[in-house]
């Protein structure tokens, strides 16, 4: 989908170099911005991020860590 947009000059300048920087066009580049902005503020992706790093490196519990923090837990104030 084509869209215009007004982008302040400086922040069009530094996306001009970055997009030639890193070889990709404007498009591109404004593309990508946009997609990790909205995943960055959607409260369900973030949630769904945060869930596959967790699930990536869970490790099996052992009972002297699981009784260690409980018993830190038991004595904080919340």
């Amino acid at each position: 989908m084509k869209t215009a947009v007004s982008i302040p000059d400086d922040i069009f300048k530094k996306a001009e170099r970055l997009a030639k920087h890193t070889r990709r066009s404007r498009s591109r580049l404004f593309s990508d911005a946009l997609r990790e902005y909205v995943a960055r503020h959607s409260p369900d992706e973030v949630t769904e991020a945060f869930n596959r790093i967790a699930d990536q490196i869970a490790e099996p519990s052992d009972e002297f860590s699981t009784v260690a923090a409980r018993r830190v837990l038991e004595r904080s104030e919340w």
